[in-house]
């Protein structure tokens, strides 16, 4: 994934996004900062909803936000696939996610539809490897890959968007820089897989990233064959979700402009 990112990446920074509607959302966001702390008190649940960014829900903003406008926004998904509801544009301000909010935006990650085809092609890619050999062949096994991979993917995102970030009052969405350079930009995605927002708005340690993808290497080894389990095996799954981390933060940082030049392609060429 990183390998076809990065022509992109660095194709999309060819065109930085004009500064001063940089400066203009930046004086938007100062402004917004107390209405939005006042709106967050209320807890109304389509609130939370309409800060998830579910657009096919039928619900009306608050009049109090203040969004990017550059034309740089975050949209629900990459590639016009890939779910992207936790991502947050850059300049803008949302009342922090309460516990309800949280587990909708867990909920809506894990039960998405592109979720059940990236199992599938993940299953498939495991077994064909033979990745867990006790899982055996065929479909029977390619079941067993299935599910597994399946309950992997549900457990870590319940735990990194909704579980620990609950207990620890931190928000789990990822706030996009925008502007700089690319490695300003791209510093900045690696440092949010251990740095992250809380609901109070201030900046802390990101333990649900971090502490959430152990706790979901841990659970695996309640349904994974004896000889995938253990201290080594965990320590190795915890890894691997590291890295996906990494490169979910890279995505969503560069995705914006990716999108915009995608845009000015199309229509340079009708």
């Amino acid at each position: 994934m990183l390998f076809f990112l990065c022509p992109a990446l660095v194709w999309s920074q060819t065109a930085p996004p004009d500064s001063e509607a940089d400066h203009a959302g930046e004086q938007q966001a100062q402004q917004s900062g107390s209405a939005g702390a006042s709106g967050s008190e209320s807890g109304d649940p389509q609130s939370e909803l309409q800060a998830l960014r579910l657009t096919p829900l039928p619900l009306t903003p608050p009049a109090d936000w203040k969004k990017d406008h550059s034309g740089y926004e975050q949209t629900e998904r990459m590639f016009w696939v890939v779910p992207n509801f936790a991502a947050v544009s850059a300049n803008t301000e949302l009342p922090p996610l309460t516990t309800r909010g949280k587990f909708v935006l867990a909920t809506h990650d894990s039960v998405d539809y592109s979720d059940f085809t990236w199992t599938a092609i993940l299953a498939g890619q495991a077994m064909a490897t033979r990745s867990v050999p006790e899982l055996g062949t065929g479909i029977k096994g390619y079941g067993r890959y299935y599910w597994r991979t399946f309950a992997d993917g549900v457990s870590g995102t319940f735990f990194t968007e909704a579980i620990v970030p609950t207990i620890t009052h931190e928000d789990p969405r990822y706030y996009t820089l925008g502007h700089g350079g690319f490695f300003r930009r791209f510093g900045y995605a690696l440092s949010r897989t251990v740095i992250t927002k809380t609901d109070s708005g201030g900046t802390s340690f990101n333990w649900s990233e971090v502490a959430g993808n152990a706790l979901e290497a841990g659970l695996s080894n309640a349904y994974y064959p004896p000889q995938e389990r253990g201290l080594r095996q965990t320590a190795r799954n915890w890894g691997e979700q590291m890295e996906s981390a990494v490169l979910n933060n890279i995505a969503k940082e560069f995705w914006p402009d990716i999108r915009h030049e995608i845009r000015h392609v199309i229509l340079r060429h009708d």
